[in-house]
């Protein structure tokens, strides 16, 4: 009797022992497809945050040539008017 006792607590240790062996690799390899995401994740990012800093600067110097060229046709036309006078 004892010996089937013993028998079915070794087996039951054993597939319990299995289980979280089971467990803690599929835990693990979450573990490592998470971290894998996240670094995807960051790299996107920051990729990203370059292109919008390339767009801001194009669109500052942009900004600078449109106010320049304005300021000079209000140049003009005030010079224009003054002389139409």
């Amino acid at each position: 009797m004892i010996d089937l006792i013993a028998a079915a607590l070794g087996a039951l240790l054993g597939v319990g022992g299995t289980g979280a062996i089971m467990t803690l690799s599929g835990a693990a390899r979450r573990n490592t497809e998470s971290r894998e995401a996240v670094i995807r994740l960051t790299s996107a990012v920051e990729s990203i945050a370059g292109k919008l800093e390339e767009l801001h600067q194009d669109m500052r110097a942009d900004r600078k040539e449109i106010y320049t060229k304005l300021s000079e046709h209000g140049n003009r036309i005030t010079l224009l008017e003054s002389k139409g006078r």
